[in-house]
């Protein structure tokens, strides 16, 4: 099994060095363009410093080239991609197949977006020259294990952040809206509106709620049994995240991590240096719609968070007593002036800061919607986020020193945890020590001295003290020594899996539908060689969705309101999800335990991309 990974999202130049020092074995950024978060662009210069950085550690930097591509992108794309990989990026994350015919002799990583979903899927695309295949996250564990039998490219698997409630890459229900799709990396996040749902007769069943709104996912519980089903890469969704988040939530995965890989001597961690943090990690307190495990362990209901699709935070309890200006919870809570504070109400989600705690009681802002019995979470932990913001959390590399003296001079080697070395020395006249345990002391203390370098000289040999060395030149050896070994980390080739094209490779399916999305030339070419006689236009180029499967998911209406046709047959018949003008008819594949949303009309989108 390959080295362990934890994957952590980058913003840009500050989370990713964030991300880092807290333990972030490798880095997921977006390039310019062609990134599933337009918010998230980095110019070629801002990755080249963020993999300057990152590889002080051995953490990789994974580009994010995952949306798909018209054909007149294609050469941007490609002058996009080798600019990244001159810029130091150890792997390219693609959604799009034109990037295999590009011949840019890159690491490949099969987006999410693929649609990651089956064996057959995943062995295709190993044979392919993807040397990762990022999975569907409402995968189960025993899914999982069935896709690791059938391949030998690298897995891995989401486990904390936001949840795409379709398949990734086979949702077009931003597209049906209007001109922004999640494919092109534009997604309105239509999902996180309120509908109603509806019956064939237009008899309103639920009115005004979230229902396509689903909690945030936190497998931090789970990390050894993933390990166990054989993913090598964890991964946190946010790279529209605060550098805040990053803190505290890549720590927390960190830790987490660490006691999975404690228990299992044989895997090792992918990435060199020890996490210093000054804060205990609490992802409660970083932005969350609540925690869910979603399907890990198969289909279930209650991952839904149909009353709003914002922030909650922690919960904190729930109101006991309240009069005009104070209210007490049924448990103790730490909450402190200058907290956020939410809850819900008959209007949705509604918030208030904390004024004053007296004792027991908490004075808030305002009391509109506060009772007794009302649940009460904390979304804003003002106590926390200061302290993450004056976070001095530093990633050292473990090293030693050793250091010789004699008549004609000193010589300094340096060794880091991993065995690169680096060996300065001085050549002068020196003098024998006065006091030679003295000057023991003083080369140990001189040479122990690794200031705003990512070393951290645990041990220092420093001989017998018997030539005096000036503590000038003790300081100059050891920066240049440092500056060295650091080069020489830097400098060390960097492991790729550069997989060939298997051309005997054949796709799983001989037909493609417009759902598989083939947008351009190079991408057409790449099935067809594969084996595929059909293929219609991809739905992202077509002028509209009208009639169309917009979403196929693993998440069920029916089976979180309690009327799963497969335990109550009797309750089937026709739904449909309504917002304003825009209407989607429900089908139910029990059988396969999914469900789509059919197009069913409603104002036709703006042609995202005309064509001739």
């Amino acid at each position: 099994m390959p080295p362990i990974e934890l994957l952590a999202p980058a913003k840009d130049y500050a989370a990713a060095v964030a991300a880092v020092d807290c333990g972030a074995d490798a880095l997921y950024i977006g390039g310019a363009k062609f990134g599933a978060r337009q918010a998230a662009g980095n110019s070629t210069e801002q990755i080249a410093r963020v993999t300057e950085y990152a590889h002080r550690f051995g953490v990789r930097v994974h580009a994010t080239l995952n949306t798909l591509l018209f054909d007149d992108e294609l050469e941007e794309a490609e002058r996009q991609a080798r600019e990244l990989l001159a810029a130091g990026v150890d792997a390219l994350i693609v959604q799009d197949m034109a990037y295999l015919r590009m011949n840019l002799g890159a690491e490949l990583h099969a987006s999410t977006q693929v649609c990651n979903t089956s064996p057959a899927e995943a062995a295709f695309l190993g044979r392919c020259g993807f040397a990762r295949i990022i999975l569907e996250r409402a995968l189960s564990l025993e899914e999982i294990r069935r896709i690791r039998q059938a391949t030998d490219a690298e897995l891995e698997c989401f486990v904390h952040g936001a949840i795409c409630v379709g398949y990734s890459g086979r949702c077009f229900l931003s597209r049906s809206t209007g001109s922004r799709s999640g494919n092109r990396g534009a997604c309105s996040q239509p999902c996180r509106l309120p509908y109603d749902l509806q019956d064939a007769a237009g008899r309103t069943l639920v009115q005004g709620k979230h229902l396509l709104s689903v909690r945030d996912l936190n497998l931090s519980a789970r990390l050894g049994e993933l390990l166990d089903a054989g993913v090598s890469s964890f991964k946190i969704e946010g790279r529209l995240k605060d550098v805040n988040y990053i803190r505290n939530v890549v720590s927390h995965y960190r830790r987490e991590l660490d006691r999975a890989l404690a228990e299992r001597p044989a895997l090792s961690r992918a990435s060199a240096g020890v996490s210093r943090t000054d804060f205990r990690p609490d992802p409660a307190k970083s932005f969350t719609r609540g925690d869910t495990e979603y399907f890990l362990d198969g289909r279930c209901r209650g991952v839904a968070s149909f009353d709003t699709p914002k922030s909650v935070g922690e919960y904190l309890g729930r109101v006991a007593q309240a009069d005009g200006r104070t209210f007490r919870l049924d448990r103790p809570c730490d909450a402190a002036p200058g907290d956020g504070l939410c809850f819900l109400t008959s209007e949705g989600l509604c918030g208030t800061n904390v004024n004053a705690v007296e004792g027991d009681r908490l004075v808030p802002n305002r009391m509109e919607g506060i009772g007794p019995g009302t649940a009460v979470y904390r979304n804003f932990d003002r106590r926390f986020t200061l302290l993450l913001e004056r976070s001095r959390t530093r990633r050292v590399i473990p090293a030693s020193a050793e250091v010789t003296a004699g008549p004609e001079g000193v010589r300094m080697l340096f060794r880091d945890r991993e065995g690169v070395m680096a060996e300065v020395a001085r050549v002068l006249p020196l003098e024998p020590a006065a006091q030679p345990e003295r000057m023991a002391a003083t080369i140990h203390r001189q040479v122990a001295r690794s200031g705003d370098t990512p070393f951290e000289i645990g041990e220092v040999r420093p001989g017998d003290g018997a030539w005096f060395v000036p503590a000038g030149v003790l300081n100059d050896l050891r920066r240049e020594g440092l500056e060295l070994l650091l080069r020489r980390r830097l400098d060390r080739p960097r492991p790729h899996r550069i997989l060939p094209e298997d051309p005997a490779a054949r796709c799983p399916r001989t037909r493609l539908t417009a759902e598989e999305n083939v947008t351009n030339a190079l991408a057409e070419r790449f099935y067809r060689d594969h084996g595929v006689a059909e293929i219609e236009r991809g739905l992202d180029l077509a002028v509209s969705t009208a009639g169309c499967r917009v979403m196929r998911s693993a998440y069920c209406i029916r089976r979180e309101i309690g009327a799963c046709l497969r335990e109550r047959p009797a309750e089937g018949g026709d739904l449909f999800l309504v917002r304003g003008r825009r209407r989607y008819r429900l089908l139910f594949d029990c059988e396969r335990c999914e469900m789509s949303l059919i197009d069913a009309g409603g104002k036709a989108p703006v042609d995202a991309h005309k064509t001739d």
